[in-house]
């Protein structure tokens, strides 16, 4: 089944690109929900028309996700949790607890987008991904610090102050020293 697609659809291609899929896939998936429409030579010719609307809401996009990456890359969440002997985490921390402390901050990023290879489970500093567009990518910084632990230690991690560990694009971790 030939379509052209009305909007980026991740995995298959960009706004107004020619794709061949399954007819299944795009009968009961793209075209109701609206992102793409049948290749014939009217559609092709109203797609046409509606390419600059569509390209212009897509900059639109564009430009709010760069805003809300440029805060992201400002921002730093402290997440407070309990732990036992040697500094390990009782249970660890996902991207849905990350996703929480981002929504009280005034960000509303769906936990799904945030890259986390592996639940963090060990107190320190990491620096996440955020998949914000396709091709467009934040990061924000995630402080696992102690519960109830000593105020200078929460102040100084909130400020981004001595990172001890910082998460690579391959998942693995580093030592740093500071």
């Amino acid at each position: 089944m030939e379509l052209i697609l009305r909007a980026d659809v991740e995995n298959l291609g960009r706004l107004g690109d020619k794709v061949s899929v399954k007819p299944g896939y795009g009968r009961n998936y793209l075209i109701p929900q609206g992102l793409a429409m049948l290749a014939c030579e009217s559609n092709l010719r109203r797609f046409e028309n509606e390419r600059k609307k569509l390209q212009a809401k897509r900059d639109a996009q564009v430009s709010d996700a760069q805003s809300v990456a440029d805060k992201l890359a400002a921002t730093s969440v402290v997440i407070e949790v309990r732990v036992g002997e040697g500094d390990k985490l009782y249970g660890s921390v996902t991207t849905a607890i990350i996703a929480d402390k981002l929504a009280e901050q005034g960000f509303d990023i769906d936990r799904k987008k945030i890259v986390l290879a592996d639940p963090i489970r060990s107190l320190g500093h990491y620096d996440l991904e955020v998949k914000l567009l396709p091709e467009l990518r934040g990061t924000v910084r995630v402080s696992v610090v102690r519960q109830g632990g000593a105020e200078d230690d929460v102040v100084a991690t909130a400020a981004g102050a001595a990172p001890t560990t910082q998460v690579e694009e391959n998942g693995q971790s580093e030592e740093e020293t500071a």
